[in-house]
């Protein structure tokens, strides 16, 4: 696979920086893509920018300010609130077809770049709900992209099957535990590093973090 080259979808926050690290060890060539959907905090990109750039990959960020228009949320309107899900209910801050359309995207980026894989951060276990972040939508998405395009793109879901505290072992196994807990913004109030605290966001990053540190200190 080192002869190949990936595409990470990137948003600087620390499971797809997470990625980015397990892509570069993983892939020859590695370039990211970010999309500005003119999500709450501008930081997101800036946060993107300044890990690609410092990791030396090649970064590529595209326009999708329509998914901005179509569906209004807690992560592209300050109006709205951040709160979890209630009664079945989906997330404040669930993007109606974000992951549908940043990888559908992802895959044209792939193609120009002559890319055959492409890597995101989506994972099952910690997933707040988020219906397009399980592995069976994943798996229909990549028999898509390949009939679509007649091209043999492997999704790669790094992350999938891992909780928050193995996923910041697997960022400590990569010795990237420090870069990606002082250089990544998780946090829904755009707060870098350990963030706010208080949104859902933050507080399962948090609870990951303790839990793994716990673990650590025991060997």
């Amino acid at each position: 696979m080192k002869n190949d080259k990936a595409v990470v979808v990137f948003s600087g926050g620390q499971d797809s920086t997470t990625c980015l690290f397990w892509a570069l060890e993983t892939f020859k060539e590695v370039e990211a893509v970010t999309f500005n959907y003119n999500q709450r905090h501008s930081l997101e990109i800036e946060c993107a920018t300044t890990i690609a750039k410092e990791l030396g990959v090649k970064h590529h960020i595209l326009d999708m300010s329509l998914l901005n228009q179509l569906a209004p949320n807690a992560l592209t309107r300050a109006d709205i609130e951040v709160a979890d899900g209630k009664d079945g209910e989906l997330p404040s801050t669930f993007v109606p077809g974000r992951n549908l359309l940043f990888l559908s995207f992802a895959a044209v980026l792939a193609s120009q770049v002559g890319a055959k894989h492409i890597v995101t951060g989506v994972c099952e276990t910690d997933f707040s709900g988020y219906p397009d972040c399980r592995d069976v939508f994943i798996k229909s998405l990549n028999v898509t992209l390949n009939l679509s395009m007649d091209t043999p793109f492997v999704i790669h879901t790094p992350l999938m099957w891992l909780n928050k505290a193995e996923t910041w072992e697997l960022a400590d196994k990569m010795n990237a535990l420090d870069f990606v807990r002082e250089k990544t913004l998780t946090c829904y109030n755009g707060i870098i590093s350990d963030g706010c605290g208080e949104c859902p966001a933050c507080k399962l990053r948090q609870k990951g973090l303790s839990e793994y540190l716990l673990v650590r200190k025991e060997f």
